[in-house]
């Protein structure tokens, strides 16, 4: 029997190609996020799902699809959309694709962080309204980074990505993570510290955020964490959005409780707190950590190898394992 494989998203041509090589590939048109019953219907008789951070996928959808569902291949390094747990009960394999969007996210994390210190938004909006300007010693003036401390929340590889850009400019480094965990390795490349997180927010000029979305770290930074911050200090976001509290966010941004934050993930993305949006201090960005040709072309090719070795019965090359 060839395989049903459904994509829920529209991948680079060559993972299409691979996965049309390996059974009947089903792909919604017009390309758009499908709702829940949209999926449901979609994956029926499905031995392979290939979908991104925006599908819920549980036993529900487990159920739906039917016992022949072998794997569920998302596109993604996180996978807090996935029941893991009621997927592997029901035998099905999820992978994910860690290490090919480090550095693209990184850099991201790092471009917001200059964005929102040399308040490049602003001036750009400025220029763009034809608001007339001229030099001044002055004028835009932003923060600038040589000597100050980057606090990273999760000092896994995207997170120690960005503690290397962050030395590169002349940073210092600590970092916090879950209870015993310790990366050595990291400390003595980077000459990283491990500290708490109620230190971190204390001492920290920056505070850039590459921990998992679970229930443990669902607004992790609340406003009580803001508050803990310094009035001069930033928050960077990349990770996902209901890390932190939004509206808490905001109502920080406004007062000045911090200086200010760079987003790329939202609480209840696609929408955006409309506090947000008329905060001179928040650099915002439409989700694109992983978004450069060469980082969603090869996510879409490692996704494609774990559902097409799943399929054949091999190891795919990044199961997920917690």
């Amino acid at each position: 029997m060839t395989p049903r494989i459904v994509v829920t998203r529209k991948l680079a041509d060559p993972a299409m190609a691979l996965l049309r090589d390996a059974g009947d590939v089903w792909l919604p048109d017009p390309d758009r996020t499908l709702t829940t019953a949209e999926l449901h219907a979609a994956v029926a008789g499905a031995h392979a799902v290939v979908s991104t951070l925006q599908d819920r996928v549980d036993a529900a959808l487990v159920d739906a699809a039917g016992p022949q569902l072998k794997v569920v291949s998302t596109v993604a390094v996180g996978y807090d959309n996935i029941d893991v747990p009621a997927l592997r009960e029901r035998g099905v394999v999820v992978t994910h694709t860690p290490g090919v969007l480090t550095d693209a996210t990184a850099d991201l994390a790092f471009g917001l962080l200059l964005s929102v210190t040399r308040r490049l938004g602003e001036g750009e909006r400025l220029i763009r309204a034809r608001r007339p300007w001229q030099f001044d010693l002055g004028f835009l003036l932003g923060t600038g980074l040589q000597g100050k401390t980057l606090g990273v929340v999760g000092l896994g590889a995207i997170g120690t990505a960005m503690a290397r850009r962050a030395r590169a400019f002349g940073m210092d480094i600590v970092y916090t993570g879950r209870p015993g965990t310790r990366r050595s390795d990291a400390e003595r490349e980077l000459d990283a510290r491990l500290v708490t997180l109620d230190e971190l927010l204390r001492i920290s000029d920056v505070v850039s955020l590459h921990c998992p979305l679970t229930p443990q770290t669902r607004h992790l930074i609340d406003a009580d964490a803001l508050a803990a911050m310094k009035p001069t200090a930033f928050l960077i976001n990349t990770t996902r959005g209901p890390v932190v509290d939004e509206a808490a966010l905001v109502d920080a941004l406004a007062r000045g409780v911090i200086a200010g934050a760079g987003l790329d993930v939202f609480e209840n993305e696609p929408e955006v707190h409309p506090g947000l949006l008329e905060l001179d201090n928040a650099a915002l960005a439409p989700h694109l950590g992983s978004a450069t040709t060469e980082t969603r072309t090869a996510m879409a090719m490692l996704a494609a190898r774990n559902a097409v070795a799943v399929l054949r019965g091999d190891e795919p090359p990044t199961p997920v394992r917690s």
